[in-house]
């Protein structure tokens, strides 16, 4: 594995710490974590298959699903995730009034799905690494 995408990973998984800390307190701030940890796992998946860096969440989104599509170990859950994480992280940043409320139950949800997506990543890196050692 790229020390890039090693170091994407790393904060994937410190912002699956820091929301699982506030879930209860804060969970719009664990939403938006969850969201976070998707978002820096599906950059080192890209860093390590492309060599670049997507420049936007839009960019990130379509570059992870283009690497994914033909992936049977990504179900849809994992693929359609960055996508409905957003919306939680829009939610978090911009909302105002009762539409700006997310509940425990739904970071609850997006934090145990962050941590699916970053395990899928970390995982279909490692099979990599493996796969490249075999044939070396």
């Amino acid at each position: 594995m790229k020390p890039e995408s090693d170091r994407f990973l790393v904060k994937a998984r410190e912002f699956l710490l820091k929301g699982m800390d506030v879930i209860q307190q804060w969970p719009d701030e664990a939403g938006r974590a969850a969201y976070l940890a998707a978002f820096h796992a599906a950059q080192a998946l890209i860093f390590e298959k492309t060599g670049t860096v997507a420049k936007t969440h839009s960019g990130v989104r379509g570059q992870f699903g283009q690497l994914v599509k033909d992936d049977p170990q990504c179900g849809t859950e994992i693929r359609s995730f960055l996508g409905r994480a957003y919306n939680l992280k829009a939610i978090a940043d911009y909302e105002t009034g009762p539409d700006s409320e997310i509940s425990p139950e739904r970071a609850t949800w997006a934090i145990e799905t962050a941590n699916f997506f970053v395990d899928f990543v970390a995982l279909s890196l490692r099979a990599d690494d493996v796969d490249e050692s075999e044939s070396a």
